[in-house]
């Protein structure tokens, strides 16, 4: 067995300055310590960096700081201001309500933000803002929004009326009836009702307040279609040209049955003054995050070849892009720079004629990749020994002894904070920037992380974290939790959760192992893609693998198996099959019953790829209903599937023996709640000591504060009955 040691310094204990009461938010208060133990209290009181923008002359960094406010359960997110060498941190708002999307203006003497729900510009005086000025007056209010080059324009994100109708729509004198009606697929997501969906604007600055009458509807006003695509899609769906006219933009143009079955998002470039609309021909899965070269000639994109598989290689496109003299745009010579490249691509950035972007990569960690626009020859930059995830670059400074990268990372031992990248002739080097945990963090007692490759059943070697508690010593026992990964194509990789923290469980005394199991995208598509159509298997005997490789090791005893979303579903199978492995399971949003499952989610395109639809091909029998090909439904003929089926967890339920806790959320749309209540009953019939908690105004993940306590303390009060 192969074991590689991380020693990581924590550049977080080097404290530049100190949090005042100020930064935290009115209402919220830093956590007692108490022999250097770090508790959900003090979790959910680290301060959350986000947004870093850079100056326009790259002397300074604007960034947000989220804090939890436990009393009012509620968060509150102020702006900070520092020098690009990390010095001189400033804060910049004091807690007058949750200030997002920070943007410099073009000649740096002003930041425009949402607060809110509308936009707003106050001049930079030194360290401070000036008084602020109300730039919209948008009754939807303003989801997100984007400054043209020259900040004479801007797109901005609201919603317009969606599919979903409710008794208001057909007689306003219903406004207290509640109810929804459709008659078509797509009528909820996520956590919401499709009562309205996001469309993107354009609106003159400078000439009064921004308003619906003075904004243009980049879709028209008529348009069925989302822009950006929910549920998670953003600004990043939408880049400005240089020359502050024309806009790329990502968006999938189908509606009901058609958006259920499809994930085929295409590359869109619209003229603001004739209103034209050009697409770049692609056809299948994903496309993407557009952003246009520094010189507006080239347009790079992210894009997915397949449609309806959103675990598809995510590969980095660019093509050239002409326009005639009456600004009509053209398309030609698309081509993939990264078809050598056998990992997923994220973020792009453009420096000059090449890109930036990041990728999570063979040691389970993500580093920092440059290409060439036009050779496509792959560089990493961020050498794969360090400990960290680095996320893409926010910025590029030139120094006289090399190119310095303004970035993000963060690692099992602390959260994002902002980090400067140097690339040398002498070789690359870091410095953190930001330390605004570093108080926090300075207080608690350190942490070990190790990288273990455990041979799998199928003789392969599969990068496995182990995450040891302070002060460890290996002739002491300790109980263990093994974590399944949601996704299911995902990675454990030097990650930080504020819900699955695994630095926060192995600060109670829990050794952590986290299995990159198949399925896991740090490996190659192969390994990512082997779990499509095979849920009941490898992946499930990889679990199986490493709990006992940890378990033979003289300090391991008790063993819990944990996760959410697939992971959850990881648990239900698990515990119908594991024998004696683990002690206890906790399983969050988990699958349950997939014939059930089936028919209530609203992204049909994830069960039917990954349910056995792999093999779904034309010329295939049997799978094809309604004039929709279905491989992945529980009538499929497809043998795949047939196989998922059978072997749902609750076929396994009478084997279940050993306690469970099940945690859902009742906003849940994309694994309804019900599931973690089928699960939770199937145990209470078998016998199982078992416990069912609902949060009924989450979704998916537990977001509000004092929920989130809630279920950090049900959490660690079921493991530590059990394994303890």
């Amino acid at each position: 067995m192969k074991r590689v040691l991380i020693a990581l310094t924590l550049l977080t204990m080097a404290v530049s300055c100190n949090r005042n009461a100020a930064d935290t938010g009115e209402g919220a208060s830093a956590p007692q310590i108490e022999n250097g133990v770090m508790t959900p209290e003090v979790l959910l009181s680290l301060g959350r960096v986000s947004d870093p923008q850079l100056s326009p002359d790259g002397s300074l960094i604007l960034y947000g700081v989220n804090h939890q406010d436990l009393k009012k359960n509620g968060s509150r997110r102020n702006l900070f201001l520092c020098n690009a060498d990390g010095s001189g941190r400033s804060q910049l708002t004091f807690g007058a309500g949750s200030v997002s999307n920070a943007r410099w203006s073009p000649d740096g003497g002003s930041i425009w933000f949402l607060q809110d729900g509308q936009l707003w510009k106050a001049p930079l005086k030194g360290r401070r803002l000036g008084k602020k000025q109300k730039m919209s007056d948008v009754p939807a209010g303003i989801g997100e929004f984007k400054l043209s080059p020259d900040a004479s324009q801007m797109i901005y994100i609201s919603t317009v009326k969606g599919p979903v109708q409710t008794p208001a729509d057909s007689d306003p004198a219903l406004d207290k009836a509640k109810a929804y009606a459709t008659e078509q697929l797509m009528y909820r997501h996520w956590d919401h009702w499709v009562t309205e969906i996001p469309h993107s604007f354009t609106a003159p600055l400078g000439d009064g307040p921004v308003t619906p009458a003075n904004s243009t509807d980049i879709l028209g006003a008529d348009s069925p279609f989302e822009l950006p695509t929910e549920p998670f899609g953003g600004t990043e769906q939408l880049d400005w040209h240089p020359d502050g006219r024309h806009i790329a933009y990502s968006c999938r143009k189908k509606t009901g049955r058609d958006y259920a079955f499809s994930t085929d998002t295409e590359i869109y470039i619209y003229d603001t003054q004739s209103g034209a609309t050009v697409l770049i021909p692609m056809g299948g899965g994903y496309d993407t995050d557009p952003v246009w070269s520094p010189d507006g000639s080239r347009l790079a994109w992210l894009s997915m070849e397949r449609d309806g598989y959103e675990a598809d290689k995510t590969r980095l496109m660019v093509c050239d892009v002409h326009f005639n003299a009456d600004g009509a745009a053209s398309a030609d010579n698309i081509r993939d720079l990264t078809e050598g490249f056998d990992h997923d691509a994220s973020g792009p950035v453009w420096t000059g004629d090449d890109l930036c972007f990041n990728a999570l990569y063979e040691k389970a960690v993500q580093g920092i990749f440059r290409v060439s626009a036009d050779s496509g020859e792959v560089q990493r930059l961020t050498p794969e020994d360090w400990p960290c995830d680095f996320f893409s670059p926010f910025g590029f400074v030139e120094r006289e002894d090399g190119l310095r990268l303004l970035t993000t990372y963060y690692s099992l031992h602390f959260p994002l904070e902002l980090v400067a990248v140097d690339l040398k002739p002498q070789g690359a080097s870091f410095t953190q920037l930001s330390h605004e945990n570093a108080d926090i963090l300075g207080q608690l007692k350190e942490i070990r992380t190790e990288l273990r490759q455990i041979p799998t059943t199928d003789g392969k070697l599969m990068p496995t974290w182990v995450v040891y508690p302070p002060e460890f010593d290996p002739a002491k026992v300790y109980p263990s939790i093994l974590i399944t990964l949601g996704g299911p194509q995902s990675s454990n990789s030097q990650d930080w959760s504020y819900r699955w923290c695994y630095r926060l469980m192995a600060q109670q005394g829990y050794i952590v192992v986290l299995p990159n199991r198949r399925g896991t995208t740090a490996f190659g598509q192969e390994w990512k893609e082997q779990i499509s159509g095979d849920y009941p298997g490898q992946n499930m005997q990889d679990y199986l693998s490493a709990a006992r490789a940890l378990k033979a090791e003289p300090y391991v005893g008790k063993m819990a198996a944990c996760g959410a979303s697939y992971g959850g579903y990881s648990v239900y199978y698990l515990a119908g099959v594991h024998g004696d492995v683990f002690d206890c399971f906790i399983a969050h949003a988990g699958i349950f019953d997939e014939k059930y499952l089936w028919y209530t989610p609203e992204e049909m395109w994830f069960p039917n790829f990954d349910n056995g639809g792999v093999q779904d091909r034309p010329g295939v029998a049997g799978v094809e209903f309604g004039g929709i090909r279905q491989g992945g439904a529980p009538y499929s003929s497809l043998p795949a599937a047939r196989r998922h089926y059978a072997n749902s967890p609750e076929s396994r339920a009478t084997d279940w023996h050993t306690p469970i806790l099940c945690i859902h959320g009742g906003m849940d749309f994309r694994i309804p709640y019900d599931q973690g209540m089928a699960a939770f009953n199937a145990a209470q019939l078998m016998g199982v000591p078992s416990k069912l908690v609902v949060f009924p105004d989450e979704n998916h993940w537990i977001l509000k504060p004092q929920n989130a306590l809630y279920w950090h303390r049900t959490f660690f009060d079921w493991l530590d009955r059990w394994c303890k």
